[in-house]
């Protein structure tokens, strides 16, 4: 079995490099021929323009000599290029610059956007080669038929003055045919040699990536580490300072203290920004270098808009704003203390147990203020009994800045809104709570309605408290006329009751109106209802 022939790197390399210089000179061939081709029709437009006796036609030949030169000058530049190997662009003499801040930190940003363009230089170069390949496709096909009805017409005309002019035409058209016929070879040749020096995708991304971490990640890995050293180092040291400077530890920080803190903040985030430039000046990469300070401008064009914005926050981190520490302030209808002010701000409500966690920002445009520690801070507490102004009387079982649920006797839930529960004025009767209940008795007892009666009626009812165990809850009872009315005599019991008998609030007006029946029917008191008289 014969064996594959072994080529080694060598050989390989002399092998690349020659199929490399072949393509070059039939590239400079082709060039050669373009030029030729240009120097000829340049020459015979000279000549016309000799010749010509017209100012129109003149205007006319000396704009085709100009685009003739210009094509001719890229020519040149071209085979320069190729045969050399190197761009002569840089060895042109350099004009004495000005100093222009604006071309300055233009200057600035530039490798990176250099960076940026080097990227997807092939890329960009292979699709103007297409578009170029494409344009001279075309216009081959359109000279070759140019060339073909000149032939044809020559070979049909029999006026002898008619054939010598466009026997005249034919050579100029020929002309045009070859020397875009040698651009279209010219571009297709340097596509070939760019699609040939293609890696594939793979390849290509394991060098770039392969690359990337012996440079720039390896930097970006530096300047990553030596920013969050300097986090930690200022995190430390102010901590240690804050030991050191007093009053640091009271409930509400004092102004110098939270003047501490933010100068502390803003000098931690320049410190890392400066220290994150300073790894890449040191490792000389000036591309990052560059987009960093892209960034920088960025944020810098932020920050400006941002300023009032930012004016407001220091205010308030400061404790000289509109809203303060240890203040009320009202929020979503319920007021709050302002436990701290900072990045994120903390509201407490004493009454309804329930913090808060806010943005500073939720506190623009809002106001609080001093309050006297009396001022209460909802109109009731968990486990409280309630009476709203629609009727409901029940247990609160549950209270927040949202919703407010109230369990009935009998289990039954009902659930407000917070804003709608405050709109129901709730009548707490947690403390203590005072009845009054009306009660009727008949004319025929009119003389001792106000002095005997009030005292056996208040007696009996007293007794009657005693003897069902509600006198420990009992604050206040008394018993009052309260008016004359058209079919009765009216009294009113009030009854002042503790906190504890809340859950029996309902229970305890029935009861009093049961004491009072139970009173008249013991003392023979007749108890009148409404009657109709007519007068005749």
């Amino acid at each position: 079995m014969a064996k594959e022939p072994v080529i080694d790197e060598d050989t390989l390399s002399l092998k690349i490099d020659s199929d490399k210089d072949d393509s070059a000179i039939k590239m400079l061939f082709s060039i050669s021929g373009l030029k030729k081709n240009l120097n000829q029709r340049i020459s015979e437009k000279k000549r016309a323009l000799e010749k010509s006796t017209s100012e129109t036609e003149k205007g006319y030949l000396k704009l085709e000599l100009a685009k003739l030169d210009e094509q001719l000058n890229d020519a040149a530049a071209d085979f320069e290029r190729i045969a050399t190997g190197i761009d002569i662009g840089l060895f042109l003499e350099k004009k004495d610059d000005t100093f222009d801040w604006k071309e300055e930190l233009v200057s600035l940003v530039e490798p990176g956007i250099k960076e940026i363009k080097r990227m997807t230089v092939n890329a960009r170069y292979k699709t103007k080669l297409k578009d170029e390949l494409f344009y001279y496709e075309n216009l081959v096909s359109l000279s070759h038929n140019a060339t073909e009805n000149i032939g044809a017409l020559i070979s049909k005309t029999s006026d002898q003055e008619l054939k010598k002019n466009l026997e005249t035409l034919l050579p100029e058209w020929k002309s045009i045919e070859r020397q875009i016929k040698n651009k279209l070879e010219i571009v297709s040749m340097q596509l070939a040699e760019i699609k040939n020096e293609e890696k594939s995708l793979i390849e290509s991304s394991r060098i770039s990536i392969k690359k990337f971490f012996r440079t720039r990640g390896l930097y970006l890995l530096i300047a990553v580490l030596a920013c969050i050293g300097v986090i930690l180092f200022l995190r430390i040291s102010s901590r240690f300072l804050r030991k050191m400077i007093p009053g640091y530890a009271s409930k509400y920080k004092p102004f110098h203290i939270r003047l501490f803190d933010l100068v502390s903040r803003i000098m931690a985030l320049f410190m890392t920004l400066f220290v994150l430039v300073l790894v890449f000046y040191i490792f000389e990469d000036w591309v990052l270098l560059s987009l960093s300070i892209i960034f920088f401008m960025g944020l810098g064009w932020a920050v400006k808009h941002t300023l009032p914005r930012f004016w407001q926050q220091s205010r308030l981190m400061l404790n000289i704003g509109a809203v303060r520490e240890g203040e009320r302030i009202v929020y979503l209808g319920v007021p709050w203390i302002v436990k701290s002010i900072n990045v994120f701000c903390v509201l407490e409500n004493p009454y309804m147990e329930v913090t808060l966690r806010l943005p500073i920002e939720e506190f623009f445009g809002k106001t609080s203020r001093p309050f006297h520690k009396s001022e209460p801070w909802f109109p009731c507490k968990r486990n409280d009994w309630v009476v709203l102004s629609d009727g409901t009387w029940g247990h609160v079982t549950s209270i927040s800045h949202e919703m407010v649920e109230l369990v009935q006797r009998g289990g039954a839930k009902k659930i407000y809104q917070t804003m709608d529960f405050l709109a129901q004025s709730p009548l707490n009767l947690s403390v203590s709570f005072r009845l009054k209940v009306s009660f009727g008795i008949s004319y025929d007892i009119q003389k001792e309605a106000t002095t005997k009666v009030l005292e056996i009626l208040e007696s009996f009812i007293s007794e009657a408290i005693r003897q069902e165990g509600y006198e420990k809850s009992l604050l206040n009872l008394r018993v009052e006329f309260q008016a004359a009315g058209s079919s009765s005599l009216d009294i009113v019991v009030i009854a002042d009751f503790k906190g504890d008998m809340a859950p029996l609030y309902k229970r305890l007006s029935r009861s009093i109106q049961r004491w009072c029946v139970d009173a008249c029917t013991s003392n023979n008191w007749e108890i009148p209802f409404p009657q109709l008289t007519i007068h005749k």
